[in-house]
Parts: structure tokens; sequence; C-alpha cells
């Protein structure tokens, strides 16, 4: 399940390099704190989840059968704060991976104006599912989901 969120997204490439995945969000009044705007523990939720909803999208059963992913780190830099009434987007995007940490990025965005509310940089380490331990995943999920697939370093798991 994916909180907080519509089942309604969008992926505007299939290459890594280029694909940004987006994802409406649904303001609830939960979200909004004793300020009036979204808290900020929620744009951190909004970040997961925009990570969460690519991988079920972009990747295979199989994929999703032997995998799951943990976060390493989280930085985040908010710019300015979102309302209930806002219509915004999380769109997010795959960076560089090395042997165990896959890098993401990700903004939420209103749409109204296009501004970015928020931005950040997430490490990912995945895991395999039966045995809870790091995974040393193939080409096929580093060229997916990685922008440095195919070098050198990359290049020592085929």
């Amino acid at each position: 399940m994916i909180l907080g969120t519509t089942s309604k997204w969008r992926s505007m490439s299939n290459n890594p390099l280029t694909e940004r995945f987006d994802l409406p969000i649904v303001i609830k009044m939960d979200d909004i704190d004793e300020l009036g705007h979204v808290n900020n523990v929620v744009y951190l939720r909004w970040v997961q989840d925009a990570a969460v909803a690519h991988w079920n999208n972009a990747a295979s059963d199989q994929q999703k059968a032997e995998i799951v992913w943990v976060v390493v780190r989280h930085e985040i830099q908010y710019n300015t704060s979102a309302k209930l009434d806002d219509d915004i987007i999380a769109r997010t995007w795959v960076g560089e991976a090395d042997e165990f940490k896959f890098e993401r990025f990700t903004e939420i965005i209103r749409m109204r104006d296009k501004r970015v509310l928020a931005a950040g940089r997430t490490l990912w380490c995945p895991i395999w599912i039966k045995t809870g331990r790091p995974a040393r995943v193939g080409m096929d999920i580093r060229e997916r989901f990685s922008t440095n697939a195919g070098s050198r370093v990359d290049s020592e798991w085929r």
C-alpha cells in the first residue's frame, strides 16, 4: 500500500538517464501541522512512496518477488510549504549505484506554479527477501535503476 497517494502515476521514459516518474499526491488533513501546512515528516513519506511506486511500476514480477529496498540515507531540502488544497506530485528518478547503494532523487512539486517544494536524495540498498541480506543485484536491475550501469565498477557483477 502506498500511503498518501492516488493510484495514478506517469512514467516519462524507460531510459534511466532521462526517465522521470510522477506520482500524484493527495494531501490529507492528517498531513497538516499546527502551522497550517504539510508537516516536514510527510514530505519524507512522499519521497519513499514515489520510490516504491516507481519500483512497483518498473520492476518485473520476479524482481519484486526477490528484492526489497531499504533506506540507507535520506537528505531533504525544504524550500516552501504545501497547503491542504494544493495539487502536488512527487517526481523521482534514479542516479548512480555502487555495489550495494543506489541513489535516487525526488522533487515534491506544486502543480499550479511548478514550484519545487522539497527536493531529496536517498540512498537505497537492495535486500534479498529470502535472507534479509544485502543483494548484489544483476545487470537487469542495474541497467533499469541506475545511471552508471555498465561502468567499470558495475562490470564486476556481470
